[in-house]
């Protein structure tokens, strides 16, 4: 399977939707009638997994749609709004990521990066074990929801699986390793799609925890 095999692309308006509500927001500000397009999203939690036994950050690869739209230019055919996956492959929507997940379960936010750890990774780790950095704002010109990084330590001996999220929720992700000593070129590298949570975390390991291991 190839995650970038993507082919029948159209894009249609988003009458419902399970992980966004889009809404205009109308206000008063310093006596000025004003609206904003935003949207309401779900929290979520990132962590910055680091192997010790390889010295080795643990990535997620997975295409994103999102992503694809924004490199992509859509054109009308037969009364559909399309995209011609010859002239935009569908790697330009491929990411690198730390692993996360939505905030949509009745857990704390350590229980959800620990399930989020064993789907997309492939690692047990216990509870206890998961350090909170810091919790910010995401997307704050449309959503502005909170999203908190964790950091783990695991080892070789913690892996229990393969990874690659949950098959039956449509996820398809491949588990990436960065060694240590390439993190810093690797999140300067614009050849990747890399999200701003990536070059956050990987620059709070070096700052706060390259000293130990390294």
């Amino acid at each position: 399977m190839k995650m970038d095999d993507i082919k029948d692309v159209n894009v249609c308006p988003c009458s419902e939707s399970l992980y966004i509500k889009p809404m205009k927001i109308n206000y008063k500000q310093n006596g000025i009638q004003k609206a904003w397009d935003a949207m309401k999203v779900h929290d979520s939690v990132v962590i910055v997994v680091f192997n010790k036994t390889r010295n080795v950050f643990i990535l997620v690869k997975q295409f994103r749609p999102a992503i694809y739209l924004t490199c992509a230019e859509p054109e009308e055919k037969d009364g559909l709004t399309v995209i011609d996956t010859t002239k935009y492959p569908g790697s330009l929507g491929v990411t690198y990521e730390l692993c996360a997940g939505i905030i949509d379960k009745n857990h704390s936010t350590e229980e959800i990066a620990q399930m989020e750890i064993l789907e997309e990774c492939g690692y047990k780790v216990p509870l206890d074990s998961i350090e909170k950095v810091a919790s910010y704002r995401n997307g704050v010109g449309t959503t502005g929801s909170v999203q908190t990084m964790f950091f783990v330590e695991v080892t070789d001996a913690m892996k229990v699986g393969e990874g690659g999220g949950v098959a039956q929720e449509g996820e398809m992700i491949d588990v990436i390793e960065v060694p240590v000593k390439e993190g810093r070129d690797f999140v300067k590298n614009e050849k990747y799609n890399i999200p701003l949570p990536v070059l956050f975390g990987i620059s709070w390991f070096y700052e706060n925890k390259y000293s130990l291991y390294c």
